[in-house]
C-alpha cells in the first residue's frame, strides 16, 4: 500500500472549546506525516508534529540504552517499617559510603542510604531516606502478607545495589530532573536509576537538557519517566570533555548546597558562621548573598552553555533556544525567590536556619569546637567540656517569661555572643530580630517549632512539650531522650514554673493593694494577675491530667521504630503533628 502524507490538527495546547474551535483553522496548527515516520520512534507514537530532524536521529537507531543500563527500583511494601528519614535512627547504625552488598552486610549496620525520587532538583541532593538492609534486607525479603501468604515486596536491586550512578524520580509535575548518586545506596521504584560504565555525566547533561526533555515529551508524555523511557532517548556523542567538566561542576555546586543545610547528612555548620569575617552578623549575610549569588549564576549559565552544546549537536537550532528560566535553577529553593527576573535572597530564612543551627549547638546535636554532628545517638555522652556549654539536662523550656537561667530565647543571645562576640552583640540581636519581623522570643513561642516542623517533614528531632493552650512549653532532644526525661520536665520546669508564676501573682497582687501605687499601676497588675489565673489553670490541669501520668512511668525508646511511632506514644503532652498521630 502506498505510503500517503496525512494531514493532522494539534489543539492540545488549547483548553477551552471555543479555543479549539478558532484555532481548528489556523494553518500553523497543520502537520503532515508519513504513517512510516511514526515506525522509527520506539513506540510507534504518532507524533505527526515532529520535524524531520528530530524523526531521523530516533531512525538511527542509537540510544541511551547501548550505554546505559537502567533499573526500576525496589518496592518494600511496608514503607512505614522498613524506611526512616536518616535523622530518625542513631548515626552510628547507618552504613554510609558502602559499595557493595558484601560491604553492607560485614558492616552489621542496619539503615543504609535510600534513592527515592523526590522533588524537582537536578544534579545532586534529595538524600533523605535510609532502608531497612540489615541482614542482607532480611526484614524486607520475609514481608509476607498474612492473609494470602504471598511476599509483598519485591525487586532488591540485586547487583547494582549500592553502585554510583544517575537517579531521577519516576513521577514529576512537569519536566525530569536527574541526579548524581554516589556508591553507597539502594533506591525505590519511585527513585529508579541508571548504571554505565562509561562517564555518567555525560548523560546525565544529555537527560536534563531541553534536548533530552524534547526527546521525552514524546516517549513519556505523562511525565511519568519509566526506565524504559529514559533508555530511548537518541544519543549522540560529541565534545564530551567540555560537557563532563562542565556536569562536574554543576554537581559540585549542588552537592555543596544541599551539605549547607542540616538536612544534609553531610552538614558541617551553618552558612553564616563559614561566612563570617567579622563580629557583625550582617556582613556575613551579605557575604553569604554574595557567595551563592554567584553559585546560582554559574549553575544558571553553566545549564545554557550545556543547552547550547547540545542543540548544536543535535542540530535543532531551528526548534529550541538554550535559555533557561531561573526560577527552573533548582539550588537556593528556600533561601530566595524570583523576583522581576532577579534573585532575591530570603534573610528571614536564612536566619532562621542560624537559629536551628544554634538550637541544635544548646542540645549538643552540633559544637563549635568540630564540623558535623557531634550528638546523634541515644546513650551517648555528653562531652564534659565545650566552647558553647551543652544543655546538661536535655531540656530547654520555651516560655514567654524568662523565669529559667537556660530559657531558650537567653540560651541563643548567649550563642550568637559565643559565635560573633560581645562588642556588636545588640546590633546582631537586632539584626536577626528586623530579618524575622519578630523578637527572638515571640519567634521561639510562636513561629519556631513550627519551622522545626516543616524543616525535617514531620519528623522533628526536637519534641516539644506543651500544654494544650501552650501556657507550657518546653523542648527535648530525641537523640538524648532516657526514659526519665519527662519526669525531669516536670520537676524541674513545669512545677517549677506554676511556682514562679503564683510568686509574680503575689508580688502583683501587692501592686493592687498598695496606697502609693498609681491606678494605672494598679490597672495594669490586676490584668496581669488575670492573665497569670488563666495560665496556671491550664498548666495545672495539664500537668495533673496528663503530665504526671509520663513523669511516674518511665518510658524507654527505641529509635529504629522511627518518629512517628516514638512520638506517638506521648501524644497527650508532645506539640500536636498534623496527620502524623492517627
Amino acid at each position: 500500500m502506498e505510503n500517503k502524507m496525512a494531514t493532522y490538527i494539534r489543539l492540545t495546547d488549547y483548553k477551552s472549546s471555543d479555543e479549539k474551535e478558532q484555532e481548528f483553522f489556523n494553518p500553523e496548527n497543520r502537520y503532515k506525516a508519513k504513517q512510516e515516520d511514526f515506525s522509527n520512534i520506539p513506540g510507534n507514537y504518532i507524533a505527526y508534529w515532529l520535524s524531520d530532524t528530530v524523526i531521523n536521529h530516533f531512525s538511527k537507531n542509537i540510544f541511551l540504552g547501548n550505554e546505559v543500563i537502567t533499573r526500576e527500583g525496589m518496592a518494600t511494601a511496608d514503607n512505614d517499617r522498613f524506611l526512616r528519614y536518616w535523622n530518625e535512627a542513631n548515626f552510628n547504625d547507618i552504613g554510609f559510603n558502602l559499595q557493595t552488598i558484601d560491604e553492607a552486610n560485614k558492616s552489621h549496620k542496619r539503615w543504609f542510604p535510600y534513592n527515592k525520587g523526590g522533588e524537582f532538583r537536578k544534579w545532586y541532593g534529595n538524600n533523605e531516606y535510609l532502608v531497612d538492609w540489615q541482614n542482607d534486607g532480611y526484614g524486607v525479603k520475609n514481608n509476607i502478607d498474612q492473609k494470602t501468604g504471598r511476599l509483598r515486596s519485591h525487586n532488591y536491586n540485586g547487583e547494582f545495589a549500592f553502585q554510583k550512578g544517575m537517579t531521577w524520580a519516576a513521577l514529576s509535575s512537569s519536566k525530569i530532573s536527574v541526579r548524581f548518586s554516589n556508591y553507597g545506596f539502594m533506591f525505590d521504584s519511585k527513585g529508579a536509576m541508571g548504571f554505565s560504565d562509561k562517564n555518567i555525566e555525560y548523560f546525565i547533561a544529555l537527560i536534563n537538557s531541553c534536548v533530552g526533555m524534547k526527546f521525552l515529551e514524546i516517549l513519556a508524555p505523562t511525565v511519568d519517566f519509566k526506565v524504559g523511557d529514559i533508555i530511548k532517548i537518541p544519543l549522540i556523542k560529541h565534545k564530551e570533555e567540555i560537557i563532563n567538566t562542565i556536569v562536574k561542576t554543576n554537581i559540585s555546586i549542588a552537592k555543596q548546597e544541599w551539605d549547607s543545610r542540616e538536612i544534609s547528612w553531610d552538614f558541617t555548620k551553618n552558612e553564616l558562621i563559614k561566612h563570617k569575617n567579622d563580629s557583625k552578623i550582617e556582613t556575613a549575610y551579605s557575604n553569604y548573598c554574595d557567595y551563592w549569588r554567584e553559585k546560582f549564576n554559574t549553575l544558571h549559565q553553566n545549564e545554557e552553555e550545556l543547552n547550547k552544546l547540545f542543540i548544536d549537536i543535535y542540530e535543532l537550532q531551528d526548534e529550541l533556544t538554550p535559555d533557561v528560566e531561573l526560577k527552573d535553577i533548582t539550588i537556593l529553593k528556600n533561601e530566595t525567590k524570583i523576583i522581576d527576573n532577579e534573585l532575591v535572597f530570603q534573610a528571614d530564612e536564612i536566619m532562621k536556619q542560624f537559629i536551628s543551627y544554634g538550637v541544635g549547638v544548646m542540645f549538643g546535636r552540633y559544637s563549635l569546637d568540630s564540623d558535623g554532628l557531634l550528638i546523634a545517638n541515644i546513650g551517648q555522652e555528653v562531652p564534659p567540656s565545650t566552647t558553647f556549654e551543652i544543655d546538661d539536662d536535655n531540656v530547654i523550656p520555651v516560655l514567654e517569661d524568662d523565669y529559667f537561667k537556660d530559657d531558650i530565647a537567653s540560651r541563643f543571645v548567649q550563642f550568637v555572643k559565643a559565635t560573633f562576640g560581645e562588642e556588636d552583640l545588640s546590633e546582631n540581636i537586632r539584626f536577626i530580630e528586623n530579618s524575622l519581623g519578630t523578637t527572638l522570643r515571640k519567634y521561639f513561642v510562636k513561629g519556631f517549632y513550627e519551622d522545626h516542623l516543616k524543616r525535617y517533614k514531620k519528623r522533628p528531632i526536637y519534641w516539644m512539650v506543651a500544654s494544650p493552650k501552650k501556657g507550657f512549653m518546653s523542648l527535648i532532644y530525641m537523640h538524648r531522650y532516657e526514659a526519665d526525661t519527662f519526669a525531669r520536665v516536670r520537676n524541674s520546669y513545669l512545677t517549677e514554673y506554676i511556682a514562679k508564676l503564683e510568686a509574680h501573682k503575689e508580688t502583683l497582687t501587692l501592686t493592687t493593694s498598695s496606697d502609693t501605687a498609681s491606678n494605672a499601676d494598679k490597672k495594669s497588675a490586676d490584668k496581669q494577675m488575670k492573665a497569670i489565673d488563666a495560665k496556671l489553670k491550664e498548666i495545672i490541669e495539664f500537668d495533673r491530667d496528663k503530665m504526671m501520668h509520663f513523669a511516674q512511668n518511665p518510658t524507654e525508646i527505641d529509635l529504629d521504630d522511627g518518629v512517628k511511632v516514638n512520638y506517638c506514644k506521648f501524644r497527650d503532652i508532645l506539640y500536636p503533628i498534623t496527620g502524623l498521630c492517627k
